[in-house]
């Protein structure tokens, strides 16, 4: 009963103050379950490693509710026996529906050296049996599945997901307020009211940072970097060793480098002349978003900004931390540049860009590409070309994130129950 969906008109009668309810109603579940309650730390942590793996029930959104919830609860690792001892690498993958994407960055991990040392983290949004076997096929590392539990397929016709009483995106406020529209009283800072498909990826990378640095059970005595990707990258069979090289670099070069820049949007044009090559300057969305490598004390810092970033009014969660960096964070986020991307973004398709989807004709550029970047993986060594001055850059806001009850959602999740 617990895992049932609340009923949509209660949020109709308490308001905006019913989503902190759901959200701490939630939270708990994703801490507790009843079946478990009762087991000692230890006795639920060998029940993850070796017990069954999860099934998931898809049949209707209470049973799929109650599988998301359950799953982020028992944190089933995949291959946990094959792949004993403390991961070296930790990568989190963004997940929402582009199974052929998914299934192309798969490929270039399972091509990747060392990757049996790595602990892979597939974030989801959108859950189906294909996109769930396509992951649990993995047998090269170390997996781990969890479940962005507020996602707009747990809620089609509810508050996070699109309400049938919300305001209409560019209807005037005047007109809304007269109509009586759930959020009249909040569009954004260009006039326009929320969009569910919109906000969905903010608040998911907002949940999901917390969720793998604060309850991801694996990662508790994990002191290395974290790398997030996203679904439709493919890395680099050497990416491995040069965040190895870059961890070097930075100890006795930039100690005060925040984050790693594995990646970057330039391809692999003149990867071989690049592939040594690195550099420091100030992080931003539009240049470092990519292969981007978080250490527990940044994550503290960006979590000391929840408000913040909870509360700016742009839907891209990459130009939000931009916007913390050098307000919210007062020192400006400084990062380590990999000059050659070992990070490729092979989607043609995303949130704004629906037809036309190819991803054989991605398949077919990678590997091109990397036919004629092959002489210059696996460099013995790095060199800083440049250390670029690390300043706040200010940029207009793209409005989107104007509700007031995705801000409250959102602060919630990183609160401790």
């Amino acid at each position: 009963m617990r895992f049932r969906l609340l009923k949509r008109n209660l949020l109709a009668l308490l308001g905006v103050s019913f989503v902190v309810v759901t959200l701490l109603f939630s939270t708990r579940v994703l801490i507790v379950s009843d079946n478990d309650a009762s087991k000692p730390n230890n006795a639920v942590q060998e029940g993850l490693q070796s017990g069954d793996m999860l099934k998931f029930n898809f049949g209707s959104v209470p049973e799929l509710t109650k599988s998301v919830y359950s799953a982020n609860y028992k944190q089933f690792i995949l291959n946990a026996d094959k792949f004993p001892g403390e991961p070296l690498l930790v990568l989190v993958v963004q997940v929402h529906n582009r199974p052929e994407y998914l299934r192309l960055l798969i490929k270039s991990l399972e091509n990747a050296a060392e990757v049996h040392s790595f602990l892979l983290i597939f974030s989801h949004d959108y859950f189906s049996e294909e996109i769930n076997a396509i992951v649990q096929g993995i047998t090269f590392c170390k997996v781990l599945q969890i479940y962005f539990p507020f996602s707009t397929q747990l809620y089609p016709r509810e508050f996070p997901g699109q309400d049938p009483r919300d305001c209409p995106r560019d209807i005037s406020k005047a007109e809304a307020l007269k109509t009586g529209c759930v959020n009249a009283e909040h569009p954004d800072s260009y006039g326009h009211y929320r969009e569910a498909s919109i906000t969905q990826t903010k608040h998911h990378w907002w949940w999901k940072i917390h969720f793998v640095w604060e309850r991801v059970q694996v990662m508790q005595g994990y002191s290395g970097f974290v790398i997030f990707l996203e679904e439709d990258n493919y890395i680099l069979p050497d990416f491995y060793h040069l965040y190895k090289s870059m961890i070097e670099f930075r100890k006795s070069n930039c100690m005060d480098c925040d984050m790693l820049a594995l990646g970057n949007h330039n391809g692999l044009t003149d990867f071989t002349k690049l592939s040594n090559k690195v550099l420091t300057t100030g992080w931003m969305s539009t240049k470092h978003n990519i292969g981007m490598a978080v250490s527990r004390e940044v994550y503290y810092k960006l979590m000391g900004c929840s408000h913040d970033y909870c509360t700016y009014d742009d839907y891209n969660w990459d130009w939000t931390l931009q916007r913390l960096s050098g307000t919210c964070i007062s020192k400006p986020i400084k990062v380590l540049v990999a000059q050659g991307s070992r990070v490729l973004h092979t989607g043609d398709c995303g949130l704004h860009q629906k037809e036309n989807c190819r991803p054989e004709w991605a398949s077919q550029k990678v590997e091109d590409s990397l036919k004629l970047a092959k002489e210059g993986l696996f460099p013995p060594s790095l060199v800083l070309t440049g250390a670029e001055s690390v300043e706040h850059k200010a940029h207009m806001k793209n409005g989107g994130w104007g509700d007031v009850r995705d801000h409250i959602l959102c602060k919630n999740y990183s609160k401790r129950l």
